[in-house]
């Protein structure tokens, strides 16, 4: 008898990377909302960011993240651009942008 088990990741799950070869993606956070491609809002609980790019929650580990990210001094460095929002309501993307959907 053959079992298969499906493991579901949650999404947005996101740990820092501090090398950019490690990294799926560089992240510049903007000092005005309007400069971003994309208004994050970070999670206390990973079952808020299922199934949305635009909330974040941040994971200790690399295999248990769906985007493995590093930080950016330059915005012409990064492959996104965000911005930190205070409120869930506020989160989403600003801009059509080739990651759409892919932090998930």
């Amino acid at each position: 008898m053959l079992i298969l088990s499906v493991i579901e990741l949650n999404a947005g799950e996101i740990h820092v990377v501090h090398n950019k070869s490690q990294a799926d993606l560089k992240v510049y956070v903007t000092d005005y909302s309007n400069q971003a491609d994309l208004l994050v809002y970070v999670a206390k609980y990973s079952s808020e960011a299922k199934n949305k790019d635009e909330i974040w929650h941040y994971v200790k580990y690399p295999n248990q993240a769906d985007a493995k990210i590093i930080f950016v001094k330059y915005p012409h460095e990064a492959d996104l651009k965000i911005y930190f929002v205070k409120y869930k309501s506020q989160a989403g993307w600003k801009v059509s942008h080739r990651w759409n959907g892919r932090l998930r």
